[in-house]
């Protein structure tokens, strides 16, 4: 007996089943990962709020610290503790960084991580 391709049409189960669970896969990446970036939206707008500030050239260390901790408290951030954070202070400058790591796990013995850093510099550092 011979076919024609005319005659063939349709995926068979298997490739039905493939596909669907890469489309699984992809969903539960989307759902493990997506909540990470939100958190470090989160971050950013925290540090950029903190930029903002019309004196923070002149804030110490702690009130720096303290400003960000209650944008973090206020925004649900996670991931984020005081030892993530450096704050470079001297005269009229400022510089603060934040570094951190994600490790989520996703399936059995398989993990997905996500390093994020972010910075900013406000007033003059003397160093030309």
């Amino acid at each position: 007996m011979t076919y024609s391709i005319k005659h063939q049409k349709g995926l068979t189960f298997i490739s039905i089943l493939l596909i669907l669970g890469l489309i699984a896969f992809f969903v539960l990446l989307g759902l493990k990962i997506g909540p990470i970036y939100m958190n470090h939206s989160k971050v950013v707008n925290a540090l950029a709020a903190v930029e903002n500030l019309p004196d923070v050239e002149t804030m110490t260390k702690h009130e720096i610290l303290w400003s960000l901790d209650k944008r973090f408290n206020m925004n649900y951030v996670d991931h984020v503790t005081e030892k993530d954070i450096t704050v470079t202070t001297g005269g009229n400058y400022v510089k603060v960084e934040i570094e951190y790591e994600i490790v989520e796990k996703l399936v059995g013995n398989l993990s997905a991580l996500a390093e994020f850093y972010e910075s900013f510099e406000v007033g003059d550092s003397g160093e030309e």
